[in-house]
């Protein structure tokens, strides 16, 4: 058996016959193609994944906890909460709303200013009265943002002395602020502001909490009667001596007579146009003392082009609130603040470094009338691919339905969601170049069984078997098949050498990024290359078995 298999070895591959055709050469060449386009564009989609990921979690946490509300007070004892949760090494409040930034003639609106505590999410030395030293002193900085800064210094972000915000509980309450999360009160200086203690709740008979009983209201004074006396002083109707005149109504067509507005004026009056608020001078980012006793504020390095900051400038950031608006029982303009640029990042990602700024938390919930809120809290893991695991933990923990996790592949979904859809539709129309290759090799061993008749009917009349002679054109198809697969991964290994070396450039306003991504995975290479060798081998069947079927007869009749 194996003697007929050595001698049609020997002799299809004997020097008269076995000299590598072009149908054979352009079938390798197709092959090589295939797996080396396959392969570069994995390489590719798999970079622009990992750029967009670092991209994303560098100025980001890796889960959030969020609330169906605005008002999240109780975000201190979340915090303990979520630092117990196995695998998250950092954890930290912030707060995130749009704004609009004015610098000169120059503004930008639509700008999200994210407030953050400047220990807990980017590692600054924590101050002597920090709230949080020693309490998450074995956790990391949630925020990579220390890493992306080009310009300045994040340090000097929180003002010395600056306190949380108190909001409209403690404006309606006579200075006495009620603390939802830890059912107490807190007065002005004290509380969170202060450190000192909060007074406990004393229930009252009706079921209300006070701290104390409030002082007697002073009493009313007496309403001075009222008399009416017609619009014409000769009536017989008219009132006596000292009483208030008010006119009657005229008689039906008649005229109304003296003016309209009353003797002793309006008591309200409407604010000018274009009012500013009473703590933003235009002529204060003139004065250097002034600027530096600003807080601070980091920018992106394309939001500092648009708007021709440098550090050190001084930056208007106004509330997003378009006229005045009616609050806590009076009218409001818009909230507008001066803040002092001190850093500029680029996270290489436009859509951050022109969308995004950062600044002290305390001074971002100045903004709204909320008091010491947050919008979430945002943790670190140690493991990103463990982070929906963990924000599905932290979901059972407070399970009450007021809070709702997201993790930070949820939060990009569109984006990664998109990123995987074309990597696998890439991949899969690319896939096609090796399938087509494949067809090349069908045909070429065709042409070889053709050419090969009467070789082969002389093997079979000589004993070799069906299989053996099926072996013979599958090692062909096989040796093909492998040699297009290396041709192909060396190929597309040189590709991607040279994208990474010279790099391609990308429009980021388009793109996000300025430059082609290539990330070279051994694994992607290993799978790409088991396809191309599968499909070459299951090509060489339909030829295999057209030539072991061939009888002793037919090739000898043919010849």
């Amino acid at each position: 058996m194996e003697y007929p298999l050595r001698f049609a070895l020997r002799y299809l591959g004997s020097k008269k016959r076995a000299s590598i055709s072009v149908g054979t050469a352009f079938a390798i060449l197709g092959v090589a193609l295939g797996v080396a386009a396959l392969a570069t564009i994995m390489s590719v989609t798999g970079g622009f994944h990992k750029e967009f990921r670092e991209k994303v979690l560098g100025v980001n946490a890796h889960v959030l906890v969020l609330k169906y509300s605005t008002n999240f007070g109780e975000y201190r004892d979340i915090m303990d909460e979520v630092s117990t949760v196995a695998g998250v090494i950092g954890v930290a409040p912030f707060s995130i709303n749009p704004m609009m930034l004015t610098h000169g003639d120059a503004t930008a609106t639509g700008v999200l200013v994210k407030g953050v505590d400047p220990e807990l999410s980017l590692g600054i030395k924590p101050a002597a009265d920090s709230e949080w030293k020693g309490k998450y002193a074995s956790f990391v900085p949630v925020l990579d943002l220390p890493k992306y800064v080009i310009q300045g210094s994040l340090e000097g972000l929180r003002r010395p002395g600056a306190k949380p915000a108190l909001g409209q509980d403690f404006e309606n309450s006579g200075g006495i602020e009620i603390n939802r999360y830890e059912g107490g009160v807190r007065a002005a200086g004290s509380g969170a502001a202060s450190g000192e203690p909060l007074l406990p709740f004393v229930l009252a008979p009706t079921g209300s909490p006070s701290a104390a009983p409030p002082p007697a209201p002073p009493p009313a004074p007496p309403l001075e009667p009222l008399h009416l006396e017609p619009l014409h002083p000769g009536s017989k109707d008219a009132a006596p001596k000292g009483g208030r005149q008010v006119p009657a109504a005229p008689a039906s067509g008649a005229p109304q007579a003296g003016p309209i507005q009353p003797s002793g004026g309006y008591d309200s009056k409407l604010p000018e146009d274009d009012e500013l608020p009473a703590d933003v001078d235009p002529d204060i980012c003139a004065n250097s003392a002034e600027v530096a006793k600003m807080p601070g504020i980091v920018v992106g390095v394309s939001l500092a082009k648009t708007l021709k900051l440098q550090v050190g400038d001084c930056l208007t950031v106004t509330s997003p609130t378009i006229g005045f608006t009616f609050s806590s029982g009076k009218i409001k303009p818009p909230v507008a603040k001066r803040f002092r640029v001190i850093a500029v990042f680029e996270a290489g990602f436009d859509q951050y470094d022109s969308k995004l700024v950062y600044t002290d938390l305390w001074e971002a919930q100045t903004f709204y009338d909320h008091g010491d809120t947050v919008t979430g809290v945002e943790m670190k893991v140690g493991d990103i691919d463990r982070a929906r695991a963990i924000s599905q933990e932290i979901t059972v923990r407070l399970s009450n339905g007021m809070y709702h996790m997201m993790d930070w592949e949820e939060l990009n979904h569109g984006l990664f969601t998109a990123l995987r859809i074309q990597q696998i539709g890439m991949s899969a129309v690319l896939a096609l170049i090796i399938v087509v290759a494949a067809f090349t090799v069908i045909a070429t061993l065709i042409m070889v069984v053709l050419d090969k008749t009467r070789e082969i009917s002389v093997l079979k009349a000589m004993g070799a078997r069906d299989d053996a002679v099926m072996r013979i054109f599958l090692y062909q198809g096989g040796i093909i098949g492998l040699l297009g697969t290396a041709l192909g991964l060396l190929l597309g290994l040189a590709v991607c050498k040279g994208l990474l070396v010279y790099g391609f450039p990308l429009d980021p306003k388009v793109y996000f990024i300025s430059r082609l991504p290539v990330e070279i995975r051994p694994l992607e290479f290993a799978i790409t290359g088991g396809i191309a060798i599968v499909i070459c081998t299951l090509a060489t069947i339909i030829p295999s078995l057209y030539a072991a079927r061939l009888r002793p007869a037919d090739g000898f009749r043919n010849a």
